[in-house]
């Protein structure tokens, strides 16, 4: 059999953490098993579906590296086949128009609230001669849910899964303007997509059950089922944004790395030994149903940063560059030249292993990219006291003479003032990264002062000195 799993997300807003996890469980379980992994837009509610939602959609899957295979399916664009299936179901006798109004459905409800019944639809129309229909009348089209026995599903995350078919009633496929629902769209473009596996949230159980119904009055094998456990937040309850992020985009804009939001989604719910840091390829080769759990994951955000600084070390040093630059070039107080990425790449080696994620990189490189004069800090307008112009003052003269101005050659400088002077190398350091970026951190001050390069170098320290 050929694995073809699908992700099929209705494009009515941003990309939920949740529908990212599930996503990536399809994608990896597609590609472990050498299948395919398809996109499928349900942009049935016309309404809602906007093509600026479809492209968050598409760029948030694209910024984790979940490439699907061929083109995307619109489901909108199915209507004639979903409409076709809906004949198909009426001539086997296996659904019947229904004529019931508003109204009387309403009543139907309440009549069942009042004895203590569930809230189902009777049957009104199921057998009766169409004949008594009245002429020119709107009318849905339902399916005949079986009466007796039960509906199993084989679940490769929550074993079998019974329900009795008495619990079940006779649910609209077709909409009183011609349209198709929901569980009967999902069924028509599964089986004709070819789908083998669906993996959702488990709050998609009950859907599944109905869907089966559809499946077997068409005489259709069913695909697989898997339903995935959902994400809390922390504290247990249903993920808000009170918790903190929650779609693809806050992630992104909060400074995570796709691979550390990837790494830490799969462990979310799945677990291989004691594995906790996985590249794509690690993932692809070890992912299957047998490692995902039963019950609900909650977010843990200190161990999504956890990763994500992990993840920020492993970087490539350019690629980390390109991504601070962007995000540089949204502030107006900089400014960013060839020079400046210059600076930022010859610092990029010490600025990642300060930073958790790729905000406090941005904002830990923007010194680079600084105009004079520089704003300081408190802290850093203290150590440009009296001591601290003294020391920009020999150090100015200093490094002014150096020919090689390389981290090795200003340490030495930084060395041999610090033993003249009977300081601590920290005092002279400390008025120099003050100098350098208005604040009391940079990485390594030799480091730092030889990204900047001598020109700017000394045209800060003439700047802080005055």
């Amino acid at each position: 059999m050929k694995i073809r799993t699908r992700f099929a997300p209705s494009p009515t807003g941003l990309l939920h953490i949740g529908n990212a996890r599930a996503a990536l469980f399809n994608y990896l379980y597609a590609r472990h098993h050498g299948g395919e992994f398809l996109l499928r837009i349900e942009d049935t509610d016309r309404e809602r579906s906007t093509q600026q939602a479809v492209d968050v959609l598409f760029d948030g899957l694209k910024w984790m590296g979940l490439d699907w295979d061929g083109e995307p399916v619109f489901q909108s664009t199915r209507q004639g086949r979903h409409a076709e299936v809906v004949q198909q179901l009426l001539q086997k006798g296996q659904a019947y128009r229904c004529y019931c109004t508003a109204e009387e459905l309403t009543a139907m409800r309440e009549k069942a609230r009042a004895e203590k019944r569930p809230p189902r639809y009777d049957g009104t129309w199921r057998d009766r001669d169409p004949s008594e229909a009245p002429e020119g009348a709107p009318f849905t089209v339902r399916l005949k849910a079986p009466k007796d026995g039960e509906t199993i599903i084989h679940d490769h995350v929550q074993g079998d899964v019974r329900v009795a078919n008495s619990e079940m009633d006779d649910l609209i496929i077709l909409r009183s303007d011609g349209t198709p629902t929901y569980l009967l769209a999902v069924v028509v473009d599964d089986h004709d997509m070819e789908i083998s596996h669906v993996m959702r949230g488990d709050d998609h159980l009950t859907n599944t059950f109905r869907q089966a119904m559809i499946y077997r009055a068409m005489g259709w094998d069913l695909p697989e089922f898997a339903h995935l456990p959902l994400i809390h937040g922390p504290d247990g309850a249903k993920l808000s944004k009170r918790h903190g992020a929650q779609s693809v985009v806050d992630f992104r804009e909060e400074g995570f790395l796709p691979e550390a939001l990837n790494n830490y989604l799969l462990r979310l719910g799945w677990g291989h030994g004691d594995e906790e840091v996985l590249s794509r390829e690690e993932q692809i080769k070890l992912f299957d149903f047998d490692g995902i759990g039963r019950s609900p994951s909650r977010m843990d955000y200190v161990k999504l940063n956890h990763l994500n600084g992990i993840w920020l070390r492993r970087a490539d040093d350019a690629r980390l560059t390109d991504l601070v630059l962007e995000r540089l070039a949204q502030r107006d107080d900089l400014e960013l030249n060839d020079a400046v990425r210059a600076r930022v790449a010859a610092l990029m080696p010490g600025l990642k292993e300060r930073a958790k994620n790729m905000v406090e990189l941005a904002n830990n490189a923007a010194f680079a990219g600084l105009r004079l004069p520089l704003t300081f800090t408190p802290k850093a307008q203290k150590l440009l006291g009296e001591d601290g112009q003294a020391v920009l003052k020999g150090m100015e003269e200093r490094l002014g003479a150096l020919e090689s101005f390389t981290p090795e050659a200003i340490d030495s400088t930084l060395r041999a003032y610090a033993q003249e002077h009977e300081l601590k190398l920290g005092a002279v350091a400390q008025p120099l990264r003050a100098a350098m970026t208005g604040t009391t951190t940079s990485p390594g001050i030799d480091l730092t002062l030889a990204a900047l390069g001598k020109d700017e170098v000394l045209a800060r320290i003439r700047s802080a000195l005055t």
